[in-house]
């Protein structure tokens, strides 16, 4: 337990879960606790500490959307708008969340809704109801006590003397007798959390953040509009990358609706870059999920993550005919940009002698290497992983077959060559010891070529599986 001074009285500041099975909660003072508990362990509450740690949790948060802000002194603001489908979906992120900062040895209570204060109230009261449907929040507050609309002590007691406990019973009263009795504190609230009222959020901005903002006198919402918009804030942005010789790795865009609520995207680059007209290229991608509701007031860039990036010399540019390594960045994120980042790869080589293992799939700009396949064995261009089994023919025991039948067609063998013999890894398992496959280049009567092999001698009852198409 922690303990502080209110006026003349020392008080308790928080408890732990022993603590509040025997009866005690913050508020109570120390005298009365330590009366009900022997031996009560009570030490100094450290505010500003308590301040800072929850500021450094809140900037871990910034791994899952690009505004968070502190509620003091137990809360966190998440804006998933925007930023929930790149952890799988509300239902995603909101898990990924609670178990990673549960793994660290904290109790976490969650919520998502469509306006901060619902957020509060269900995170704190509803934990059964953790995500609520959009459009549905005033249902889900009625059952909820009053106090979730985050109220003072002295007006909730207020309002339990009038018999108003629940949000429900406040939404069934007359506002006047509400505001005259209590002032604007409670109807503000229960707008706010019905999001009838705006309510601005003090966000935080990461150490170090490169941040370019555009403010409008008139609301905007065309989508000719936003992409002007855009590409007015990357070349802000880009100017202050290149003061600092850094460029972008990951960029937060952040477009905030009259309503008080924000539309975010979010991007990353292959490599540093800071062409304002690249950049902008790949936001004017998305810009169509961009929902602008009645008018967007204000726009802001962000360079969330950067890395250092020297000049370079246009007139120079591929003049030793190698790719230019920023050219080829461009691409890369205009192809993830309009494909997904997860569809783009480059094949490497591994050292391996079964053909399914000696590829792996790497980031398209991953450096080399240096392995290489070998020249003299050719391979065809398609691999098929994992071979599919065939029935062949052949007319002698290990000769390449005269007949095949793959996915129920006949391919009757014109030209064949091999076989190329591949033992078994047999530090890998103790199966692949004696485990062997012979391998035939075939080509049909059609000019259609396959790539078979056998993994056992003819003699041994070996079988017939297809394993590539087409010639490397």
């Amino acid at each position: 337990m922690t303990a502080t001074t209110e006026g003349p009285r020392r008080v308790l500041a928080s408890v732990d879960a022993a603590a509040r099975r025997l009866g005690l909660r913050p508020g109570m003072p120390v005298a009365q606790a330590q009366g009900m508990v022997v031996d009560l362990a009570v030490v100094e509450a450290d505010p500003e500490g308590d301040r800072a740690g929850l500021a450094r949790l809140a900037g871990w948060c910034l791994a899952y959307a690009p505004l968070v802000a502190l509620d003091p002194p137990d809360g966190i603001w998440i804006e998933s708008a925007g930023a929930a489908h790149l952890h799988g979906g509300e239902a995603g992120l909101l898990m990924d969340l609670t178990h990673r900062i549960r793994a660290g040895g904290f109790h976490v209570q969650a919520g998502i809704a469509d306006t901060p204060g619902a957020a509060w109230a269900v995170a704190r009261h509803a934990p059964r109801a953790p995500i609520v449907a959009p459009g549905t929040q005033g249902a889900v507050l009625e059952p909820l006590p009053v106090r979730a609309l985050r109220l003072g002590a002295e007006t909730a007691s207020g309002l339990a003397q009038l018999g108003l406990v629940r949000i429900g019973q406040l939404l069934a009263t007359p506002r006047a007798p509400l505001r005259l009795r209590f002032g604007e504190a409670v109807t503000l609230r229960l707008d706010q959390a019905l999001g009838s009222a705006p309510e601005p959020l003090p966000y935080l901005a990461p150490p170090e953040t490169l941040r370019a903002r555009l403010a409008f006198a008139e609301p905007i919402g065309a989508p000719e509009t936003l992409a002007r918009v855009v590409g007015r804030l990357t070349a802000l942005l880009a100017r202050d990358l290149e003061r600092r010789g850094l460029g972008a790795r990951r960029l937060d865009l952040v477009f905030r609706r009259v309503d008080g609520l924000s539309q975010a995207l979010a991007l990353g680059t292959a490599r540093p870059s800071r062409e304002a007209a690249h950049l902008a290229r790949l936001f004017a991608e998305r810009l169509a999920t961009v929902d602008p509701g009645f008018g967007i007031e204000e726009a802001s860039l962000a360079a969330s993550r950067t890395e250092p990036l020297s000049a370079r010399q246009i007139a120079a540019f591929a003049a030793d005919g190698e790719p230019d390594p920023e050219a080829m960045g461009e691409l890369v994120d205009r192809l993830a940009a309009r494909l997904g980042p997860g569809r783009l790869f480059r094949a490497a080589p591994v050292e391996s002698e079964w053909p399914e293992r000696s590829v792996r799939r790497v980031a398209p700009l991953a450096p080399a290497s240096g392995l290489t396949w070998p020249a003299g064995l050719p391979r065809p261009g398609r691999l098929v992983d994992p071979p599919e089994r065939i029935d062949a023919i052949a007319e002698l025991p290990d000769a390449p077959p005269a007949l095949f039948v793959w996915r129920a067609r006949r391919c009757r063998v014109a030209r064949a060559d091999g076989p190329e013999r591949v033992f078994g890894e047999w530090w890998r398992s103790d199966a692949e010891v004696s485990a062997v496959r012979d391998y035939y280049r075939v080509e049909d009567r059609t000019g259609a070529r396959y790539w078979l092999f056998r993994d056992a001698p003819a003699a041994e009852g070996g079988r017939w599986w297809l394993h590539g198409l087409g010639e490397a």
